[in-house]
């Protein structure tokens, strides 16, 4: 319309210019005229009639030239605008598939942000909320696929599509992709909070210690987890990796303590449980002495358990040592039970039952119970040892009771 309106508008210029050139020419009385020859050919006329014609053949050359561009640039122009159908379509599609997505509306959002994702200006965002959708599903085969070609948008260094394939790896418990993932995005950036976050997520799921020690430094340093996570999860891993080299031999045991930071190994548990580890591996009398100084150090029940457990040769020499904490606490009954264990094992029945006893009085314990039995049956007293056999059982039934009633609690 608007070329339409300028084509004529020109034209009724050159007709006003005319006219008033004709005007001019009149009250001259000099209209002139204009000769042109071609050949044999000749063309005499006006000079206003000459003007006219130039202008409007002029004017009728541009606007040809002009609509023209306009038939040549058609095709471009109509596929943009179709383009920028589509896009705006897209548009619109993406903000519905969100909106269905966060209604749970899982297979209507999938198709038709998959419908509209060629034509988007972020094919990327459309594949990623499509492959979540998927597997809200269940569709776990369409969620690969969506990844795949979300793959296909992006470049290697992408860190939204990685984060998003380890995400719904793990979400699916598949640690094993998800883990694959984020190491390959830990190369790229290895300060990245979420990746570390996800890292340590899933080798705790599938108990990688040993990776998750080479990970801590960079929890720490990023301040992924708080100071008082770290030092929880520097123990679990330790420990942990303390249980697995048990399962070794005794250089694997002490090969891993070394590694072990000082402030972790002053704790308790973590030193109960080298402790352990050396008496399975049969290095129990290597430790005897450092079990001796920790007790000395923090006074332990299971650490103490551990002590009377170590296969030393000389038993009357270890209730000795034994026997000297009795000044500093006479009424431990778990101690007691203690050195009744070892008066038994150095043949002292008498000594044995009176610890085992008194042990019983102070506080009744399953361990306690069961020495007794064992004094019994040595002193010959079949009756009584059953007696406390059973009582030891009542008691372990009780506290088996009273963990499920705990755990259900």
């Amino acid at each position: 319309m608007k070329n339409l309106i300028n084509f004529f508008g020109s034209l009724l210029a050159i007709l006003v210019a005319v006219y008033l050139l004709h005007r001019w020419l009149a009250e001259t009385n000099d209209p002139g005229f204009v000769l042109l020859g071609i050949g044999h050919w000749s063309l005499e006329t006006s000079f206003t009639v000459f003007v006219a014609g130039l202008m409007i053949g002029f004017c009728l050359f541009y606007w040809f030239f002009r609509l023209l561009g306009i038939i040549i640039r058609m095709p471009r122009q109509m596929a943009k605008r179709k383009h920028s159908i589509k896009f705006n379509r897209s548009q619109e599609a993406l903000i519905a598939g969100l909106f269905d997505a966060a209604d749970g509306n899982w297979e209507k959002a999938e198709n038709i942000l998959i419908k509209h994702a060629a034509n988007s200006g972020a094919p990327l965002l459309h594949y990623l909320t499509a492959a979540r959708a998927a597997q809200s599903r269940g569709a776990l085969d369409k969620r690969d696929e969506y990844l795949k070609k979300a793959a296909e948008q992006s470049s290697d260094t992408n860190m939204t599509l990685g984060l998003t394939q380890a995400e719904l790896h793990l979400s699916e418990q598949q640690f094993e992709q998800a883990l694959e993932t984020l190491s390959k995005l830990h190369s790229i950036d290895p300060g990245h909070a979420r990746v570390l976050k996800m890292m340590h997520q899933t080798y705790q799921h599938i108990g990688d210690w040993e990776g998750l020690s080479r990970l801590l430094p960079s929890l720490e340093k990023h301040k992924v987890l708080m100071e008082t996570e770290v030092k929880i999860l520097e123990t679990r891993i330790f420990s942990s990796l303390l249980k697995q080299a048990a399962q070794k031999d005794q250089q694997a045991v002490e090969s891993c303590w070394e590694q072990i930071p000082q402030h972790i190994k002053i704790l308790p548990g973590v030193a109960n449980i080298y402790f352990a580890a050396m008496i399975s591996a049969g290095a129990g009398l290597s430790v005897e002495s450092a079990i001796a100084g920790q007790l000395a150090r923090h006074w332990d029940n299971t650490l103490l358990m551990l002590y009377a457990g170590l296969d030393i040769p000389d038993v009357g020499k270890h209730l000795q040592d034994a026997e000297k904490w009795l000044a500093v606490f006479p009424n431990d009954a778990v101690l007691l039970a203690v050195l009744g264990r070892l008066a038994l094992k150095d043949q002292q029945t008498e000594k044995a039952e009176q610890y085992l006893q008194k042990s019983l009085r102070i506080d009744p314990s399953v361990d306690a119970c069961q020495f007794l039995g064992d004094v019994m049956l040595v002193k010959g007293e079949k009756d009584e040892a059953c007696q406390y056999y059973k009582r030891a059982l009542e008691l372990a039934s009780g506290e088996v009771l009273n963990r499920a009633e705990s755990i259900g609690a």
